[in-house]
């Protein structure tokens, strides 16, 4: 999938990398180097994806991030050097759709964009993630088991969702817990277990023999549609 996608980042050498790995992936690249600069270039040509510096000249990534609630849904991938708990959630509060702490791996921007993207992409034309049985519905912030309406908590919430959009894709540990928003400070591989183990008693028939959330043998976890039961 080839998008435009906007770098608003004042790091010469952190733009750069952002854009070569980016284009390499196919996207339109644009680079600009303050906050106010990128809200104007998203003014005159709204990107499909915004990745966002929280520390620049002029407007910082904050109130860039605020001044764009107000008017767009455009997908943000917010990057900063900062890495408390408070800084992290502020960025999330303001409607940031994802975080990425400095520094960090230019092939996991890649793959946080190209999820970004897909997720945008399916939200225009049908919000709700379906595999198989288990429907979510990130608008509503809804997940339904068999129809049934299952009741998660954020943290489920966040992986079944991004299992969800690439259903059948194998997830590491550590991937999944990029999806936590980059909390990797405060959790661990087992959190991932855990929010897995009770992602399986409320959508699986069995929790004990998943068909559904299933895993991968030395890798981690996906999210498949459940086979058809014979006889």
């Amino acid at each position: 999938m080839c998008a435009y996608v906007l770098v608003a980042e004042d790091d010469r050498k952190q733009a750069e990398l952002a854009r070569r790995y980016l284009e390499r992936e196919g996207h339109e690249v644009v680079v600009v180097a303050d906050g106010r600069a990128a809200l104007e270039q998203i003014r005159q040509r709204p990107p499909a994806l915004l990745v966002l510096d929280v520390m620049m000249p002029k407007v910082d990534g904050l109130d860039v991030c605020r001044i764009l609630r107000r008017e767009s849904d455009l997908p943000v991938l917010m990057l900063t050097a900062r890495s408390t708990e408070d800084d992290l959630l502020l960025g999330l509060d303001l409607g940031a759709d994802d975080y990425m702490t400095k520094p960090y791996s230019p092939r996991e921007l890649v793959a946080r964009a190209r999820s970004l993207l897909r997720r945008g992409q399916r939200t225009q034309a049908d919000p709700v993630l379906r595999v198989g049985a288990v429907h979510v519905d990130p608008v509503r912030h809804e997940v339904r088991s068999d129809g049934r309406l299952v009741d998660c908590t954020p943290g489920e919430f966040q992986l079944l969702q991004a299992m969800a959009a690439q259903p059948a894709r194998a997830f590491t540990r550590d991937q999944l817990l990029g999806y936590l928003h980059g909390f990797d400070r405060y959790i661990t591989n087992r959190t991932v277990d855990v929010h897995v183990m009770n992602l399986r008693r409320k959508i699986e028939p069995n929790p004990r023999k998943p068909a559904r959330l299933v895993t991968v043998y030395g890798i981690g976890y996906k999210l498949v549609e459940e086979s058809p039961r014979v006889g």
